[in-house]
């Protein structure tokens, strides 16, 4: 039997207290084993994987360590891994962490630039009138579906005529063109800034960019993490704007590059090339390179997690 409390007697305040000794249904049961079964198919390659970067050559190659190999993961792996990587490159090396520096550069410059356009496009579109609103809109929308592939050659002509392919900044600029943030923005300000407040702070005297500053922006956190963390993911993972614009700056790529230079490199994928090299890069490597270069982006989503469970009920009311 199951009983039922109330806390003030508010209906949405119900919960569901289940007695002791009462048994589980067997519904609940296979659900729950469904849960857990279907949870497991998608850790274990997960937890395999980053124990590979924890073990070495010989005990791979081997076949040591027992379930996943996680009888030998150790830390003293990992940190001769790390050096093999960074060895990796003419003279001392050291590209591994000099394209993690590059994509974190790009990624702050670009977020930066995106909060800087997209937060007041955003406001503008949801709380000022203005003839040609809902053609900037229309476009908005277009550009987000618009793939970025479409979009490469014409960027790369464009970038070479000004003699800067193989430099950074030209990225920042264009990856800082972030329309899925400035539609973010827009449904940001339209659920939680009403007329009213805008109305009052016009009849206070402020005009439409003071509004924005003094009464906008302080209410746009949620926007602005949401904003910053969709930018940097987008930025972090792109690949062919970077791979047309960078590849003849071995320097200036960014992580996405330089794990597709690792892998070629790799005796496992590439003997003919590897043969040449003097640092000799395996699973292990390939794998803890892959690691660390995702770390980033995990402790982001562990910062902006409160803000993205917020953002979800975003548009779901009507300004």
């Amino acid at each position: 039997m199951m009983s039922i409390s109330t806390q003030n007697s508010h209906p949405s305040k119900y919960k569901i207290q289940r007695k002791p000794g009462e048994k589980v249904g067997i519904g609940t049961s296979v659900r729950v084993i469904v849960m857990v079964g279907i949870g497991a198919i998608f850790a274990i390659p997960i937890i395999g994987f980053v124990a590979m970067g924890f073990r070495s050559n010989e005990d791979v190659a081997s076949g040591k360590g027992g379930f996943l190999g996680l009888g030998s993961v150790s830390i003293h792996n990992a940190i001769n891994s790390f050096h093999t990587i960074n060895a990796f490159g003419p003279g001392k090396g050291g590209l591994f962490t000099q394209w993690i520096t590059n994509s974190v550069l790009l990624s702050v410059a670009a977020c930066a630039l995106g909060v800087f356009s997209s937060l007041p496009a955003g406001y503008a579109l949801a709380r000022l009138r203005f003839k040609g609103k809902r053609t900037v809109l229309f476009l908005t929308l277009l550009a987000m579906t618009m793939p970025n592939t479409v979009l490469v050659v014409p960027i790369f002509l464009e970038v070479d005529k000004i003699n800067s392919v193989g430099q950074l900044w030209p990225l920042m600029v264009l990856l800082g063109f972030f329309p899925f943030g400035t539609y973010l923005s827009y449904i940001h300000f339209m659920t939680t800034l009403p007329h009213e407040l805008v109305e009052a702070a016009r009849l206070d005297g402020l005009g439409d960019i003071e509004t924005f500053i003094k009464v906008a922006l302080p209410i746009a956190k949620q926007a602005i993490a949401l904003v910053c963390f969709y930018n940097i993911i987008a930025v972090w993972t792109n690949f062919f704007l970077p791979l047309a614009l960078l590849s003849s700056s071995q320097n200036h790529q960014t992580i996405t590059l330089g794990l597709q230079q690792l892998i070629g490199a790799s005796p496992l994928f590439n003997p003919t090339i590897a043969a040449g090299l003097t640092v000799k890069l395996y699973m292990p490597q390939l794998a803890l390179a892959t690691f660390l270069s995702t770390l980033p982006l995990l402790a982001i989503f562990i910062f902006a997690q409160r803000y993205l469970l917020r953002g979800q009920t975003l548009g779901a009311v009507k300004g």
